[in-house]
């Protein structure tokens, strides 16, 4: 795929940011993050964190799914709204090039799933919660798993459940890249 989509996330902030009537500096304010770095996001210059997406979408009333782009292709009208091939996964890239791409139909009312891929050594730094639950499929490599207080190690083929309402967080541990599926119920990630 090619870069386009990474460069369409911080003008959606942006856009979304001036329709909510907010200034940069009030977004930043309620986000906790600085206005520099805000503004880098919001002119492609800096990918946000997992962390600082999750914020800037409920600071300004969506979901992380809203910040999701792909390419635009022709989708045969049986297959719209059931089926996404690979080629048309939308995507979101955040700092440290962790990659999570949509699996599911963007406008799927009850369920989302995502695949992410987590370059070695990295981390969600801060844990974050949401509602819904989360369930996990470790595909490749290690993912390191906070909830709450609980530690977990999981490696290719090991699953997880639990509540987004728990703080969790994140990391990859391994040599190699790790990639997760995850399905979220509702999809408020």
């Amino acid at each position: 795929m090619d870069d386009a989509p990474a460069e369409i996330l911080g003008d959606r902030v942006r856009d979304l940011r001036k329709r909510r009537k907010m200034t940069l500096a009030q977004l930043a304010e309620r986000c906790g993050l600085s206005t520099g770095y805000l503004s880098l996001i919001e002119r492609n210059l800096a990918q946000p964190s997992i962390n600082a997406l999750v914020s800037i979408a409920q600071q300004l009333g969506v979901t992380v799914q809203w910040f999701f782009s792909g390419t635009e292709a022709a989708v045969p009208e049986a297959e719209r709204g059931y089926v996404v091939r690979r080629a048309n996964r939308l995507r979101v890239e955040y700092e440290q090039g962790i990659v999570d791409e949509l699996l599911t139909p963007k406008m799927s009312l009850a369920l989302e799933m995502i695949q992410s891929r987590l370059p070695p050594g990295t981390e969600a730094r801060q844990s974050y919660s949401h509602e819904g639950d989360e369930v996990g499929l470790v595909l490749s490599g290690r993912l390191d798993l906070w909830v709450g207080e609980r530690h977990l190690r999981l490696e290719a083929g090991d699953s997880f459940s639990y509540s987004s309402r728990e703080p969790h967080r994140y990391a990859n541990p391994g040599p190699e890249d790790a990639v997760v599926i995850w399905a979220i119920s509702p999809p408020g990630y």
